[in-house]
């Protein structure tokens, strides 16, 4: 059902305020580009400072820009189930592909308080749901136990997997079979997490190379795996350089750099570059021939 190069989508501000009129160009940008699904309101949208209103707004308006060209995965995660079960709710009503739904932060649930999460969002609404592991940014790990047991609940269809450990990714696709579909999270291993039978990756580096991340899982679905490959290898430095700092920030610095973003905004506590780490970005883009 789902498979390709998702982007996680950033979101730009203005004067305090989301950018719309910058959020239609993102997503026209990226339909352009041949991106297979967009993203919104994940962490790399900054979804942690943005109001519930302002959350649901994102969701609808982009969903509404798609009009159905691609594919939409709309952010609807919280650390409160009946917060998670509300957005979740939203995403379908604006008529969102699926919905992504990260494990609870910061009250760290036991692995049954996990499956009982994800299980009463699955029964509370009727949408596909891709649940979502980083461990580094909630302070729980899904283990693949847990993601077998989900996967055979009704609507629950993917994971995206931000673990780092492609050992991880295996285990899990050795318990749930060929029917449930795996994304890498965290681009440095994207073509391994493809090689051991993932589907895909929902990418933050394919908010400034969508051509890029896109040929290569083009080129693997199509068996030209040396081809997936080097494309895979040519996008490392930027992998690399787009978490030198707190993701988005990079990122979405390097967007403004490139001009697909008019003004480079945060809520704090996310903050801009220091000038070192903001130098070495440059020279990546540079290299890349992002920017002059």
């Amino acid at each position: 059902m789902f498979k390709g190069s998702y982007v996680a989508l950033i979101t730009p501000f203005k004067n305090g305020k989301v950018d719309y009129e910058g959020l239609e160009k993102l997503v026209e940008f990226h339909i352009q580009s041949g991106t297979h699904g967009i993203v919104p309101m994940g962490t790399t949208g900054e979804s942690a400072t943005v109001t519930h209103e302002e959350h649901k707004e994102i969701v609808r308006f982009v969903t509404a820009k798609v009009n159905k060209r691609i594919k939409v995965i709309a952010g609807s995660g919280s650390n409160s189930t009946a917060e998670a079960i509300e957005l979740a709710a939203e995403a379908k009503k604006a008529g969102a592909d699926a919905h992504l739904s990260i494990t609870p932060y910061y009250n760290k649930p036991t692995q049954e308080g996990l499956i009982r999460h994800f299980t009463a969002i699955s029964e509370a609404v009727d949408l596909p749901m891709v649940v979502y592991n980083v461990p580094g940014r909630t302070g729980v790990n899904m283990l693949p136990q847990t993601v077998a047991k989900l996967a055979k609940v009704r609507n629950i269809v993917a994971l995206k997997e931000a673990a780092g450990s492609v050992k991880q990714v295996m285990e899990v696709l050795e318990l749930t079979g060929p029917d449930f579909t795996v994304f890498s999270g965290d681009d440095f291993i994207n073509f391994p997490i493809l090689a051991v039978g993932g589907r895909g990756f929902i990418s933050v580096t394919a908010n400034i190379a969508p051509k890029k991340l896109a040929e290569c899982w083009n080129l693997w679905e199509k068996g030209d795996i040396e081809g997936a490959k080097k494309a895979h290898y040519s996008a490392l430095p930027l992998h690399r350089d787009l978490f030198i700092e707190t993701s988005p920030i990079p990122v979405k610095t390097a967007a403004h750099l490139m001009g697909l973003i008019d003004t480079l905004e945060f809520r704090l506590p996310l903050c801009e570059m220091s000038p070192d780490t903001l130098a070495k970005l440059k020279d990546t883009l540079k290299a890349q021939d992002l920017i002059k």
